[in-house]
């Protein structure tokens, strides 16, 4: 018991690091993703510059701006109803297209989804009403787009070949010649002819003489009196003067460094702009335009960029050739799986999983039971003795440390990450202001739940080897597509298993195991003998484990119902009659945690395990651990006069699936007559409380695949009310207090008729009904599990008919203003 309490600190610890940082501004700040966003992580150098993306970005907002900062406010108080819209649309826009923003996801219909999404934005708001009255055109000359893009595309392909002909005879690095993609070229001429076509709608093309700037109207700022005093230094005028800046910006920042004449050589090459003077020019312009201008020194940019990455900087830090840095970067990248969209509605894998949870409940738990298979298959008729489901290879060892994780077969990244932990051979940690140090155990307990959602051979060999592979490799003999029969197969030079030195691995299943009948489960697991460097002896569902100084481990199979059959009970309660001395000390392993779930739905499970403990251990039971909820706690018995069945609760399902709160235990103290007190919880009971807030706000951004059950449920509880015409009435009352009046009488109005008429809407809120009061606790009264139920409904309900409302107002309010037909 010494190790297992040395060894708690790690459980708790593993998922983050003690250490703190000794300058706290760099915490603060995130400097890492400072980092990130300043340094590429490109395995080629970025063959197109964000700054001028961002220079280009920040160029519109400020022409647009400066343009027409004045006449917006002039007009807002004329359009407050219609900047209210504007507002609501960008508010609109944002939340549904949050959890798109700088993510790249699958399936592919996302990525439609996004751009439809992003395409009904735009469209709303260019053709409300009074959008071009302030000033804001958000047309630009397509023939001039179209010159500059095909001419920039011509130009750099151009370029690119000659290039890529410097570097075939030989005169810039070997490196150099990977060809770039077309769509970097087309990304960078859209770029640049954006650039350049915001400059003609502001500057125009006027060839400026030097010293000279053209003069501007000021008479907007005469209808602003109010805003500026006697010295006309107030901020208000300031901010209305912006245009001064943009006409600086025009005639001095942006303008053409010379005439033509400066350049004889590229006289003929130049593009010349217009000239501006009263009356008839007496000469023609010899000034440079500054659309050429400004468009030659993005594609000189471009240019200079380019042969100074490929060439000197990139080429000296990368020495190797480009397919070998290629096959490089396929051997050290693993091809992990994401975490799985458990909240998707269109998941294949989830309908598989309820495909398959239903026909093992129906098929396999009570009428055909892997365990009774494995019962019957067994050698020795003496179970207590049997080679099959025990193992006492670690009994003679002076000491021995081991790992216990659970529920690890989610997304590929926290998976290995566990995974990598367990695979050092030592890990120091930071314990009561002293650093110790913890070997890797010699033995790995897994508490089931290897692949999610179900059981296949994608998910075992994706979601559960190829972590563990990539964390600790396997021997060099060792083929993926083996099937052992005969194990344990020891490796070649060890005569028994005993002898074995390196680490050793056993399992049990979890429910998520057992939506296949357990079949995967036994081909993996118990057909197979190695999960990574970990050796796998195991051949049975269910084990025994001998340890040293009277130590034992039992690991149970509780299947879908939560429980061991009757020939699991029989052999461990041999085991506990003939094998276990009576000052020995026992373990015992299951996958759920029946302490915590029981106290939570306030039933009682896992009848045949409480009797081994009870009537078979007699009090020689130390340690409960499980999984399946993927927290950390651990409880320990409060000292009483009672006998005392078990001495230590633990759950440690961090194995690197999704997070489930702690804080709904934090009232468990109370199991098989005994009190208990947490020690432990990871998160904690407060940052617990406050992640399951966040969710509010997260959720959606997490699982936006969720939108498709969500709008199919609303759908359903508002269908038989569409449509509501003439609701312009809303919109006629004189104050807000009075349209807000109006809006809830109406929609109460719309839930009388639900209630009167429909009969899609009452059903759809019935079962909804019946689904809000199943999902609350059942140690909470009925009558507060019936008015929780109600309130959860009332809330679903309102949401859905405001929303509809909202709906059916906008089209409203559209069609009278002949937005629609």
């Amino acid at each position: 018991m010494k190790c297992l309490k040395q060894y708690e600190p790690l459980k708790g610890c593993s998922m983050g690091t003690d250490r703190q940082s000794s300058i706290p501004l760099l915490d603060t700040l995130k400097m890492e993703r400072v980092t990130t966003i300043l340094t590429h992580t490109y395995p080629y150098p970025h063959e197109h510059s964000r700054h001028i993306m961002t220079a280009v970005v920040v160029g519109c907002l400020f022409f647009i701006s400066s343009d027409n900062i004045h006449t917006l406010i002039q007009k807002l108080d004329n359009n407050i109803k219609w900047w209210s819209m504007y507002i609501c649309l960008i508010g609109f826009f944002y939340f549904f297209s949050s959890p798109f923003i700088g993510k790249t996801f699958k399936p592919s219909y996302s990525n439609f989804n996004r751009w439809y999404v992003a395409w009904i934005f735009v469209a709303a708001l260019y053709h409300l009403p009074s959008f071009q009255s302030m000033g804001v055109d958000m047309r630009m000359n397509l023939s001039l787009f179209l010159t500059i893009f095909v001419s920039s595309v011509l130009f750099l392909i151009v370029f690119h070949i000659i290039f890529l002909g410097l570097w075939y005879v030989g005169l810039v690095a070997r490196v150099a010649g990977k060809r770039p993609e077309i769509l970097t070229i087309i990304q960078n001429c859209t770029v640049i002819s954006i650039a350049c076509c915001v400059f003609y709608s502001h500057c125009g093309n006027r060839a400026f003489q030097r010293g000279k700037s053209f003069e501007r109207r000021n008479s907007s700022l005469d209808s602003f009196p109010f805003w500026e005093n006697e010295d006309g230094n107030t901020w208000i005028s300031k901010f209305l003067r912006m245009y001064e800046l943009k006409d600086q910006i025009c005639s001095s920042w942006f303008a053409p460094v010379g005439s033509a004449s400066d350049y004889p050589l590229l006289s003929k090459w130049v593009i010349y702009g217009e000239l501006v003077c009263s009356g008839s020019c007496a000469v023609p312009s010899d000034e440079i335009s500054p659309i050429y201008s400004l468009w030659a020194t993005f594609i000189g940019l471009y240019i200079a960029n380019y042969v100074v990455e490929r060439s000197s900087g990139w080429a000296l830090t990368h020495p190797l050739s480009v397919p070998e840095y290629e096959r490089l970067k396929k051997q050290m990248k693993p091809d992990f799986l994401d975490m799985v969209p458990w909240y998707s509605g269109t998941s294949a894998d989830l309908v598989k999983t309820v495909f398959d949870l239903l026909v093992s409940v129906t098929l396999f738990v009570g009428r055909f039971d892997m365990r009774m298979m494995q019962a019957a298959m067994n050698k020795v008729p003496d179970e207590a003795t049997s080679g099959d489901l025990l193992y006492d290879e670690f009994s003679e060892r002076d000491n021995l440390w081991f790992d216990f994780i659970a529920d690890t077969g989610d997304g590929g990244n926290p998976s290995y990450a566990v995974a990598r932990l367990l695979a050092q051979p030592s890990i120091q940690l930071k314990v009561s202001d002293s650093m110790r140090t913890f070997p890797r155990g010699d033995l790995l307990i897994i508490g089931g739940d290897l692949a999610y959602p179900n059981p296949s051979a994608f998910t075992y060999e994706r979601r559960l080897f190829c972590p563990f592979e990539y964390a600790l490799q396997p021997p060099p003999w060792y083929s993926a597509e083996q099937i052992t029969i005969d194990k344990p197969d020891v490796p070649s030079g060890v005569p028994e298993l005993k002898q074995y030195d390196g680490p050793e691995c056993f399992i049990i299943p979890g429910n998520h195991d057992w939506f296949d009948g357990l079949h995967t489960f036994m081909r993996y697991i118990c057909h197979k003998s190695w999960l990574g460097g970990w050796f796998l002896p195991q051949k049975k569902s269910y084990f025994a484990l001998q340890l040293p100084k009277g130590w034992w481990l039992f690991g149970l199979d509780l299947a879908l119902h939560g429980d061991i059959d009757v020939y699991q009970f029989k052999f461990f309660a041999e085991l506990c009659r003939y094998k276990i001395g009576e000052n020995d000390n026992v373990i015992v392993m299951t996958h759920e945690p029946n302490w915590l779930l029981d106290w939570y739905w306030n039933e009682i499970t896992g009848k045949n395990v409480s009797h081994l403990i009870c009537d078979y251990l007699k009090g020689r039971c130390r340690l409960r651990m499980a999984g399946d909820l993927h927290h950390y706690m651990r409880h320990s018995i409060v000292p009483s006069d009672k006998p005392v069945h078990v001495q230590h609760l633990l759950v440690n399902g961090c194995g690197g699936a999704f997070l489930h709160p702690t804080h709904v235990f934090r009232n468990f103290n109370k199991f098989c007559g005994n009190t208990y007190e947490s020690k432990a919880a990871y998160p904690s009971y407060d940052d617990s409380s406050r992640i399951a807030l966040g969710n509010i706000l997260k959720f959606r951004k997490k699982n936006w695949q969720f939108d498709i059950i969500g709008g199919v449920i609303y759908f359903i509880l508002v269908f038989s009310m569409f449509p509501q015409c003439n609701l312009v009435h809303i919109l006629h009352k004189d104050s807000w207090s009075g349209r807000l009046k109006s809006f809830f009488s109406t929609m109460w109005s719309a839930f009388i008729y639900m209630l009167e008429h429909s009969y899609v809407s009452s059903a759809g809120s019935l079962v909804l009904m019946m689904a809000s009061y199943s999902f609350v606790p059942s140690k909470l009264s009925k009558k507060k599990r019936a008015i929780i139920g109600v309130l959860h409904i009332i809330a679903h309900m309102t949401a859905a008919l405001v929303l509809m409302l909202l709906l059916e107002l906008g089209i409203e309010i559209c069609i009278r203003n002949h937005l629609l037909a």
